[in-house]
């Protein structure tokens, strides 16, 4: 049973926008922070974004501080990740993930997985 499903990923040219979403149930969505990951080719995951299921409050990586953004629709049970001006440094799978609590600094985020998409390619090229 898939339990977070992730769609929006493709082939853009350098500064366009994509959009990721990343369906869940409404329990993971009310109980669970949510954070979008990337794997670069031959690189570690790292955490990209989160949004807090307590406040709402988010968190970005410095990479895609003011590039990104993530959100969450409550009765749609979806969270997005927004992605503007991309570069060729953003191609990666981006993996959803539901964390058990807000990490304490973002590069603790999967630590605390408890729930993974399959992933979604973007590759960012001319």
């Amino acid at each position: 049973q898939v339990q977070l499903a992730e769609s929006g990923g493709g082939l853009v040219q350098p500064g366009e926008s994509l959009t990721l979403s990343c369906v869940v149930s409404q329990y993971t969505l009310n109980y669970y922070t949510m954070a979008w990951f990337r794997q670069a080719p031959g690189k570690e995951r790292e955490a990209v974004s989160y949004i807090s299921h307590n406040d709402g409050h988010t968190n970005y990586a410095d990479s895609v501080k003011g590039r990104f953004t993530i959100s969450r629709d409550k009765p749609k049970n979806t969270v997005y990740l927004q992605m503007n001006n991309l570069t060729p440094m953003d191609t990666a799978v981006y993996y959803c993930a539901a964390l058990y609590t807000d990490p304490p600094v973002l590069t603790k985020a999967e630590q605390l997985v408890h729930l993974w998409g399959q992933g979604t390619q973007v590759t960012v090229s001319s």
